[in-house]
């Protein structure tokens, strides 16, 4: 499919509804978003919907419905904890990451919590999804942590393996996280850079919403493997073998930001708390913790 992220004169003329003569018109007061390459004009599709919108009347009383005080998105056992600890009134919807950015794309949530992997690049991923979304051209992309991933395995690993491939060479079962769930889209990433196809790869019956479920097949035996984080591991007593560090990363458009919960999360998350609370946890990187990743 054709990447329609930028927009040539003719597609952004018909876009945004004027003939061509008077975009160039507007290119040459400086008026509207563009950039020149190799002689030709391109527009940001992102950046005419953000111009549109500027301009656009307000009558009294039209300003966009607040979303409901929920943080939708990705489970996490510290950001679990934040919320209850901070006092900041969000509810936590954990559908997985994907779930959670469409919930925010619908004004059904606040804030999304996300860990995508739709790209080779973990640490790029979410900041990619977001900018690639027209809708959000006012989000705030906030790190909450960067956390560990990696390959749970029953006690003691009585399989043995000793990571993804000889997991899947061995037939283990695997626990299957929700489509969408930022760590089946981590376990694709992994097999497709590996070379190795889902085909090979034995699933286990049934499906788990949450890491807290994958451990629990795990431990049930329903499960010989599956991916989720050092934390989960750590709790339930789980053989642990890291794959990769991911950034979990909280979004929000900006009038949220300054709402009296997600300041109050944002200010336990600045605490000595959250640190010492990590530290108990395990697999947690708070060096980014708090920082703006993207604010469109």
């Amino acid at each position: 499919m054709q990447d329609q992220s930028w927009l040539t004169t003719e597609e952004a003329a018909a876009y945004v509804r004027l003939k061509e003569r008077k975009l160039y018109e507007l290119v040459a007061q400086g008026a509207v978003p563009c950039t020149k390459v190799s002689g030709k004009w391109l527009f940001p599709r992102g950046g005419l919907d953000r111009w549109l919108e500027a301009g656009l009347a307000r009558p009294d009383g039209f300003e966009p419905a607040p979303p409901p005080p929920i943080v939708g998105g990705s489970q996490d056992s510290l950001l679990e904890l934040a919320i209850r600890e901070s006092g900041c009134g969000l509810a936590l919807l954990a559908e997985g990451s994907q779930a959670g950015l469409d919930r925010l794309l619908r004004n059904e949530v606040a804030i999304a919590a996300l860990h995508l992997h739709a790209t080779p690049d973990d640490d790029a991923a979410n900041l990619v999804a977001i900018r690639a979304e027209g809708m959000l051209h006012d989000a705030v992309v906030i790190n909450f942590a960067r956390r560990e991933q990696g390959l749970l395995l029953a006690p003691g690993n009585p399989l043995g393996p000793d990571g993804l491939a000889s997991a899947i060479a061995q037939g283990a079962r695997f626990a299957q996280r929700q489509r969408g769930a930022g760590a089946q889209l981590l376990l694709q990433s992994l097999l497709e850079r590996a070379g190795v196809g889902s085909g090979r790869m034995v699933a286990a019956e049934g499906i788990c919403a949450t890491g807290q479920d994958l451990a629990l097949a795990i431990r049930n035996g329903r499960a010989d493997c599956g991916i989720a984080a050092r934390a989960i591991a750590t709790a339930f007593g789980l053989e642990f073998l890291p794959l990769v560090w991911e950034h979990v990363d909280l979004v929000m458009r900006r009038r949220t930001y300054f709402e009296p919960g997600p300041q109050k999360l944002l200010a336990w998350m600045r605490s000595p708390d959250m640190a010492a609370r990590a530290r108990e946890f395990g697999g947690y990187d708070l060096s980014l913790s708090g920082t703006i990743r993207l604010n469109r």
